[in-house]
């Protein structure tokens, strides 16, 4: 004699099937990770930028953005005020100056570079606190290091340019008070030395969005 299955009606289990509902509910609430490649599909890499983008465990924090009057560092800013500052945050805009023209720099075009780069901060970001300093120093990348650590800065975003396959670790050469002295790049300099978290950043011109280097990973793509 064969046994009958007997089956519950799906509407005799209500609290199974509410019971579904809210485990995947809990799981498309999950935050998604900004997209990023690499070439090595590394999710820590992902972990690690979202990571920095969303730091919100601390509050009040200040993100100094190095600034000159180059491309990269507009490049830097506009990244900083979009993927990195909070509304709570205070944006400190550096600026490095040879120390033979500190004093006539601070009316001149250096002083007004930082104004300008002001002006973008209040336009894109009207709720973060805004601060300027111009510092001198022989070189650019020891100098910005050390005012980051004098101001008890967080994150210190850089602009980094593009490095053609030739000159990649060829020294740049700063001359002050006429003799020259070879330094290596600033953006890298910062990010291997600063006691805070540092990042250079660069457009990706051909597929869009940017690529980020720390002190962990090099040249990641984040695409935003």
């Amino acid at each position: 004699m064969a046994r009958g299955t007997s089956r519950l009606p799906i509407n005799l289990c209500p609290n199974l099937i509410g019971t579904r509902i809210r485990f995947r509910s809990r799981t498309l609430n999950k935050p998604e990770l900004p997209r990023i490649r690499t070439g090595r599909n590394d999710k820590t890499e992902a972990k690690a930028c979202y990571e920095l983008t969303n730091q919100k465990e601390e509050t009040r924090r200040k993100v100094m953005v190095a600034v000159d009057s180059s491309q990269e560092a507009k490049t830097a800013l506009h990244w900083a005020l979009s993927h990195a500052v909070q509304p709570d945050d205070t944006v400190l805009l550096l600026d490095v100056v040879k120390p033979s023209t500190i004093e006539k720099s601070r009316g001149t075009e250096e002083n007004l570079l930082l104004h300008a780069m002001k002006s973008i901060c209040q336009a894109k970001r009207p709720e973060v606190h805004v601060e300027l300093s111009l510092v001198e120093g022989k070189e650019r990348g020891p100098a910005i290091v050390e005012a980051a650590k004098r101001h008890g800065i967080s994150l210190l975003v850089i602009g980094q340019k593009k490095r053609g396959s030739i000159t990649l670790r060829l020294l740049k050469i700063w001359t002050a008070g006429g003799k020259s002295i070879a330094i290596g790049d600033a953006a890298e300099y910062c990010v291997k030395n600063a006691a805070c978290m540092a990042l250079a950043v660069r457009r990706k011109t051909n597929q869009g969005g940017y690529l980020i280097t720390t002190k962990r990973f090099k040249d990641f793509w984040l695409l935003a």
